[in-house]
This record gives C-alpha cells, structure tokens and sequence, in this order.
C-alpha cells in the first residue's frame, strides 16, 4: 500500500527562494547526505529551453552546492541550440551529461532514458522553464532520507500556490486529476499525482516496466509501483517567463492514450 504524509513547511509556497538559501546554508542537512556517500542525478527533459537552461543551471549549482550531483539533459534535437549551451556550461561546472536524442521523442522517454543514464540511486525530474523551483530540492532530499521512496512536489496541498496558468489551463490539469481518482482510486489520497517535479529512490524503478506515452510519467511509476512510501512536500509553481508551453492537442490525446493503457495492464497486475 502506499503511506502519505504532509510535512509541516511553514511559508515554502511563499518564501521558496528564502527557504532555500536557509537550507543550503545548513551544513549539517547537506553533509549528511555527502557523508553518507549519497549523490544525486538530476534529469532535465529539454526541447527548446536555450533561453531558460542556463539561469537553471546556474541556479541548481548554487541550491546544491555542498552536495556531489550531476545534472543529466536529454535534449530532443532542439533547433535553438538547446543541447550546446548545455554542453558549454559541462565544460564549466564538469558535472552536467548531454544525451543528444535524434528527434522529438517525448518527455516520458526522455525521462526513461534520463534514468537509464543516472549515475545516482537518488534521481530528480524536473523541467527545465523555471517553472520549478530549485530552491524546493532539498527539502525533497530530505524526505527522500527520511526513508521515503518518491516524494512528489506538489502545487495543491496546503502551501502550494501556482502562478500565470490561465483559467482553462487550470480546468484542464484539475480535468486530469479527477480522471486519475476515477479510473485509479487508491491514488486519490495524493493530492498532484501527475506533477512533473518529483524525486525517488532508483530501486522503484527496477521493480516496474516503464513504457510512458507523452509526459505524464510520475503517474506510471505510482499506478504500477507497490508497497513504496510517497510524501508531497509544496511548492509554488512559477510563471513563465520565457519560452512557450508544451501543452497542446496532441499531448492531451497522448494523456488519454496513457491513461487507457494503463488501465489495461493494471487489469493484468
């Protein structure tokens, strides 16, 4: 069964950026998880980002600063120039690995892929528009150390807070949710079950197939997933600022696809 809990952090909605720099600067947090040998790998799925890519690097860097990490960018043939500048700032910080990846694939496989590269037991996905905040990470590490398997950001538990989604955006992801508590009703306790900034133990993954259509793949690893402890910790989802969504048509019937899929081989489990 899954085990849910909502971790008491008072005024993260708020104060992202303020929290986080408290955090990076508590030694202890962050030396425990080096001197236990723990690294961590995180994966950024990019198509497009040239513009957004480097202030995350940039802020990544900064937020985990006292911790060995990697930062893996599996880039979808971006014609902007994506997965250069990516490689320019490895050159810098020698931590950041670049999957060039012959077309626009998707981001469910460009995770799978991501994993399959991941040097560490310890992974992070998020995307690469600023529009999760890096300042919640550890936070994220820390209920990961506490001995859970996935711990989701989420932006609708009690602190969260999301920015500049218009209206219809926000019906559509509220649409979506209630269509995962219909069709799988033992996630109903998880209150942003298709978030896509969210960290887990490696191990999870080894237990489960993963075949992901479009970009939804937290949901695949919680309906296929058994006996694993999931928290959410809040966060403020950001405006965007630069670049534009990926959300369109096409995605939308790739989530109902999923979904059909899904259904089809938990029937099997």
């Amino acid at each position: 069964m899954f085990v849910f809990t909502i971790p008491f952090l008072e005024n993260v909605a708020d104060k992202n950026e303020e929290v986080g720099q408290q955090i990076v600067n508590n030694s202890k947090l962050l030396n425990d998880f080096t001197s236990h040998n723990i690294q961590l790998s995180v994966l950024l799925p990019t198509y497009m980002e040239a513009e957004t890519l480097p202030k995350l690097i940039l802020k990544l860097e900064e937020v985990l600063k006292n911790i060995n990490f990697e930062i893996v960018v599996i880039d979808d043939n971006s014609p902007d120039g994506t997965a250069e500048i990516a490689e320019e700032f490895g050159k810098k910080f020698r931590n950041i690995k670049v999957i060039r990846r012959h077309g626009k694939f998707g981001l469910g496989s460009a995770i799978v892929e991501g994993l399959s590269a991941a040097k560490a037991k310890i992974v992070v996905v998020m995307d690469a528009d600023l529009q999760h905040p890096p300042e919640v990470l550890p936070y994220m590490l820390k209920k990961l150390r506490e001995g859970y398997d996935v711990v989701i950001a989420s932006r609708y538990i009690k602190g969260g807070r999301i920015y500049g989604l218009s209206l219809w955006r926000r019906l559509v992801s509220r649409g979506a949710t209630v269509l995962v508590y219909i069709l799988f009703p033992r996630l109903r306790y998880i209150t942003d079950p298709l978030s896509g900034y969210f960290a887990l133990n490696k191990d999870v993954t080894y237990k489960i197939k993963l075949n992901p259509i479009g970009y939804k793949i937290l949901l695949e690893i919680l309906v296929k997933s058994r006996n694993i402890k999931v928290c959410e910790v809040p966060y403020s989802f950001q405006r965007r600022t630069m670049g534009k969504s990926k959300l369109g048509l096409h995605e939308m019937l790739n989530y109902l696809r999923h979904l059909y899929t899904l259904v089809k081989e938990t029937k099997k489990m």
